[in-house]
């Protein structure tokens, strides 16, 4: 089982005079919800996460949304035996996510593992699925805290474009 969470930092608040409601996309995306995600394979109680507290959540769960339909371009799917790589880059360093999905598994990793520790793999379509849940819930949390962003544009459009399974 898949779960994707996320912490918000209490080091990097948000800008009180921010207008959420006409946030541009990269503020969205850079300037606000800071914080820490992981990626968590429950049933073998193993967890890929940041600790470094300025993680953009928001775009976290949008290029982890990205990536996943990036990572599925083949049109055998799940039938295909090539691999398809994606990474997810962290703004502040130099650190990455790696994506390989083949067949229907995905294997995430970071540069911050232990070398001698394998990936946690996902089923693609599963990650999928969980991927859009946690944006959608990540949204519906962000607008319960920050009047306005429930009526952003930049919101409707991400939520149209990634929308639940």
């Amino acid at each position: 089982m898949l779960d994707i969470g996320y912490s918000l930092s209490r080091r990097f608040p948000d800008p009180p005079q921010t207008d959420y409601r006409r946030a541009d996309v990269r503020a969205l995306r850079h300037d606000l919800f800071s914080g820490d995600v992981y990626l968590a394979d429950t049933k073998a109680d193993r967890e890929l996460s940041t600790a470094w507290g300025w993680v953009p959540v928001l775009d976290f769960a949008w290029a982890l949304c990205d990536i996943v339909e990036r990572i599925d371009q083949d049109p055998r799917g799940n039938r295909s035996h090539r691999r398809q790589y994606a990474e997810l880059d962290f703004t502040e360093s130099s650190d990455v996510m790696i994506f390989e999905r083949r067949f229907g598994w995905v294997d995430i990793e970071a540069d911050w593992m232990p070398g001698d520790e394998p990936p946690l793999t996902f089923g693609h379509s599963l990650l999928r699925r969980e991927a859009r849940d946690f944006l959608h819930d990540l949204i519906a949390d962000l607008a319960d805290l920050h009047d306005g962003l429930a009526d952003n544009p930049v919101i409707w459009d991400l939520q149209a474009r990634f929308p639940r399974m």
